[in-house]
């Protein structure tokens, strides 16, 4: 999972959790842990709980 999640390093994602979801920059990917940034804080998700992440749609109508 983690060389996967490597590859929205720096980018805008919406990351499905079992119990919601959070919208922010993933900016840093560790054995078990996620750090993102969010316009007010930051957190730190641990992967065992993400369902799915996708990178945000820039040019959504």
């Amino acid at each position: 999972m983690k060389e996967a999640v490597t590859k929205f390093i720096d980018k805008e994602c919406l990351i499905y959790l079992l119990n919601g979801q959070v919208n922010g920059i993933i900016r840093e990917v560790t054995d078990n842990s996620l750090l993102v940034e969010t316009k007010t804080e930051r957190q730190i998700l641990n992967l065992d709980f993400v369902i799915r992440i996708r990178e945000f749609p820039k040019n959504k109508k």
